[in-house]
């Protein structure tokens, strides 16, 4: 959902990082050559090979001639594991993420904003785009951390961001998809994959020079997503078309706005930033 983001900041000279809570061990995993990787496959070393996947696409997004971007873990690689979707028997793993104390989870993340001093932190809605455990607990983790963290930066103005689908443009872009399905895929039903009212969105942010780069990078992680040949479309192993969108949008809950285009909509994250 930030790959496009990521790119456009790197090649404009931005210091980005990238954190993970988890490597994603309870993930599905799609085809065969990498099947028995997965948690109930019998190796149980998917978490593993997905830190490869995270640094080959962290890698595609930087520009030529930089040194890649290294992926970051809270507390360091494996410190929690994948909770899986709610319900399933791994939330009760002794190192589950939705199992350890939320005290440790923030001040975790307080000491990484606070190394890092960041102006601008992108995180999950609190629906957790989908509805995971984990994704939701990132959420959670970074509304308490970021106004401690802010403080201890001497009260730093952090700008907020939650990353989102814009309910317009997905439709646009599941449109033009619609007449290129791969087989095998099938278009989303209504209402199947999740998106924001075009009036919720505070900030827009053109991607369409890095498009490219954000379907290498979504390539990367072939255990977790299949590209389309058009560059265009992706899905996941549930084979359910998405488009590749070469806008991306955020809600800003946090921060002041800064001048953009529309009542509100903002087209750089460091708008207003001084």
């Amino acid at each position: 959902m930030t790959g496009g983001t990521i790119a456009r900041y790197l090649a404009e000279g931005v210091d980005v990082r990238v954190l993970t809570f988890t490597l994603g061990e309870e993930g599905e995993v799609i085809g065969e050559e990498w099947s028995q990787l997965a948690a109930d496959g019998g190796a149980d070393q998917l978490g593993g090979y997905r830190i490869l996947e995270l640094t080959r696409a962290l890698a595609a997004l930087t520009p030529a001639g930089s040194a890649p971007v290294r992926p970051r873990f809270l507390g360091g690689a494996g410190r929690w594991r994948d909770s899986g979707m709610a319900g399933a028997p791994s939330a009760d793993h002794p190192r589950a993420l939705v199992g350890a104390p939320f005290d440790d989870l923030v001040a975790a993340l307080v000491a990484e904003i606070v190394d890092f001093a960041p102006q601008v932190i992108v995180t999950y809605d609190d629906a957790g785009t989908y509805g995971h455990p984990d994704h939701k607990l990132v959420h959670a983790t970074t509304v308490a951390a970021v106004p401690e963290a802010a403080e201890r930066l001497g009260g730093a103005h952090l700008k907020v961001y939650e990353s989102v689908t814009e309910q317009s443009a997905l439709a646009v872009g599941l449109t033009a998809a619609s007449g290129r399905v791969p087989q095998g895929w099938r278009m989303p039903g209504t209402d199947e994959l999740p998106s924001y009212p075009d009036e919720t969105i505070t900030t827009e942010i053109d991607v369409r020079p890095q498009l490219h780069l954000k379907a290498a990078a979504l390539a990367a992680h072939a255990t977790q997503v299949t590209v389309a040949a058009s560059g265009t479309e992706y899905a996941l192993s549930n084979n359910i078309v998405q488009p590749i969108l070469d806008r991306e949008h955020f809600v800003r809950t946090a921060g002041h706005p800064g001048d953009g285009v529309g009542p509100g909509r903002e087209i750089d994250l460091f708008a207003g930033v001084v």
